[in-house]
């Protein structure tokens, strides 16, 4: 049947459940074969729909590809399969009995890194593949590094087309070896793990290959499936009000609501709460959600949220939970790492807009620390960020935020500088301090 899941494996969310769902970025260079990759565990875990797969199939000939091309299931974009390349982030879900997964395809070409920041920011794990032909290239350095800047909490070395080089162990440890050194040696370093494969033939992606009878670890299915996101810090929560909702009249004339999106931790009716930056404190009176009353919130829940008090609440304010943890800090004079994004650089005194959650504003780059070298991982100093650098800057705000330091709570930790003519994101930032 043409809409039927090729699959005769019925998951239970019993069981998928008893693991988080796992958020999953694929990186790397040009043509390492991510975009095959993600095909191949979409192929091999059996949820591809028939007649996507057919579609695939009479792509591949259409395209001269002589085989099925799986990476085609990713790359969807015209210009992608003429090309062979991946231009936009794609992402893709499928499940196994152990837990579910979402993986983001994106881009290696070094003119499409802005793409690849937006497909790795929420990753829990990054899948780094390398050319087992070409060895570790710049790109594979740049993307290591904005995944460790971003907050993955581990990297997975996919060292691919190893049947191009005859499955040779020693250069398998040989990269492996270099990935390795490298991101430990990162301002932020996490653990590594490198596993030999072939993503067209499928060895050692969901099933172990009889190719590498030296390797004695799992299968990259496998480890995924294992593997435990330790959730970050537990912060009180935050909600950045988006919208005050507050209807003029009929029968909910007195009804006063602040919406937004909880991170950082949970809310509950009867909590004590700040308003920041204003400070003004209150207690959470209701909460709804899908229309409806509830007791509690979660992180990522889309909530209303009501005070016991009128207090003056705007969009750009942010709603903090009085838990006694690590509190959010208030202030217009931000240190934030930054990958820089556009051809225009960013150089000392220059102007643009900023969003951080909610609230909009100017921002002033007052000082450009330094760069990262990829290559030396040394922080030079210099007088502008150029395209796709990696630096540290401070920057002074037209208006007070309300902020975490990124390492601690990636939503209240990140913010983008615009281009105030083009509008188009220039630079995205991840705080490190906002002082007053």
């Amino acid at each position: 049947m043409s809409n039927t899941v090729m699959s005769n494996t019925v998951m239970s969310n019993t069981a998928i459940a008893r693991r988080g769902t796992l958020r999953i970025a694929t990186a790397g260079s040009v043509d390492d074969g991510k975009s095959t990759l993600i095909g191949r565990l979409l192929h091999d875990t059996k949820t591809v729909f028939e007649d996507q797969l057919a579609a695939v199939v009479k792509a591949s000939r259409r395209y001269g590809d002589g085989e099925t091309n799986l990476a085609l299931l990713t790359d969807g974009l015209r210009a992608e399969r003429e090309q062979g390349i991946t231009i936009d982030v794609a992402h893709r879900y499928f499940a196994t009995p152990e837990r579910s997964f979402i993986v983001a395809d994106t881009p290696g070409h070094a003119q499409y890194t802005r793409n690849m920041v937006t497909g790795a920011s929420n990753a829990d794990v990054a899948i780094v593949l390398v050319d087992a032909r070409h060895g570790v290239l710049e790109q594979t350095r740049r993307h290591a590094f904005i995944a460790t800047l971003l907050g993955v909490k581990s990297i997975v070395v996919a060292v691919n087309k190893m049947d191009l080089i005859s499955w040779d162990e020693a250069e398998f440890d040989c990269i492996a070896k270099e990935v390795s050194e490298y991101v430990q040696a990162l301002p932020t370093p996490v653990p590594v793990v490198a596993i030999p494969m072939s993503a067209l033939l499928g060895d050692n992606v969901v099933d172990a290959s009889a190719n590498t009878p030296w390797y004695g670890g799992p299968p990259l299915l496998e480890w995924l499936e294992r593997f435990d996101a330790h959730p970050r810090r537990e912060l009180g929560g935050r909600l950045h009000v988006q919208r005050v909702i507050r209807p003029q009249g009929g029968e909910y004339a007195d009804f006063r609501g602040y919406a937004g999106v909880v991170n950082g931790g949970g809310f509950a009716v009867g909590d004590a709460v700040t308003v920041l930056p204003c400070g003004a404190t209150s207690t959470v009176a209701a909460l709804h959600r899908a229309g409806k009353s509830v007791g509690s919130a979660d992180t990522g829940h889309a909530m209303v949220i009501e005070l016991s008090s009128k207090v003056d609440v705007s969009r750009g304010d942010v709603i903090v939970v009085d838990s006694g943890r690590v509190a959010p800090s208030v202030g217009e004079t931000v240190e934030a790492d930054i990958c820089w994004m556009v051809d225009q650089p960013l150089v000392v005194g220059s102007r643009w807009w900023f969003k951080h959650g909610s609230r909009t504003g100017r921002a002033t780059v007052t000082a450009i620390d330094y760069h990262h070298d990829l290559a030396s991982l040394d922080q030079e100093p210099t007088h502008e960020l150029t395209l796709n650098a990696l630096g540290h800057v401070q920057l002074l705000l037209s208006e007070p935020i309300v902020a975490d330091r990124y390492v601690d709570n990636p939503v209240g930790g990140r913010m983008i500088l615009i281009d105030e003519a083009t509008n188009s994101t220039a630079g995205a930032a991840m705080i490190t301090s906002v002082m007053p």
